[in-house]
């Protein structure tokens, strides 16, 4: 019986994997579990960074200590929530734009983040979704000119 871990893939299962990795959802949800690891980092940098929570003075060093490190997870994890977020809008919607007009250009970026941005501003109105809509729209834009310049 030969291992199933060594053996090479047929040529059926070739073709439903690049299908399920092809596919937008499992873009999205990479993007996301991507965007959450990718925050959690720059979430706890930061934290280290910044304290913006007073510590007592009175209390022991240890309790100090505890206090410091509870906030710098609470940070880490709303940094990495907020980033899993935006990957996961960004690359899902970026890749349905892509699917839709069958193009691989700077406009389904741009696209791609006008709908992040105003999604991610939801809460703030017609306004803040407009304005979220045209920095992360220009965000995007520049990004991507600079990846692809000396194409």
């Amino acid at each position: 019986m030969s291992n199933p871990f060594t053996r090479m893939p047929s040529q059926d299962e070739r073709a439903a994997a690049t299908k399920v990795t092809d596919s937008c959802a499992f873009k999205a949800g990479f993007s996301g579990i991507a965007g959450y690891g990718i925050g959690l980092m720059f979430g706890l940098v930061l934290s280290g960074i910044e304290f913006s929570s007073p510590v007592d003075t009175t209390a022991s060093t240890k309790q100090q200590i505890k206090t410091v490190i509870k906030d710098m997870g609470n940070k880490s994890l709303s940094s990495a929530k907020n980033f899993a977020i935006m990957a996961a809008i960004y690359s899902g919607s970026e890749c349905m734009i892509e699917s839709y007009r069958a193009k691989n250009d700077i406009y389904n970026s741009i696209g791609a983040g006008c709908i992040t941005g105003g999604t991610l501003a939801a809460k703030t109105g017609p306004r803040g979704m407009a304005a979220g809509c045209a920095g992360f729209a220009a965000f995007s834009a520049g990004i991507d000119w600079y990846m692809h310049k000396d194409d």
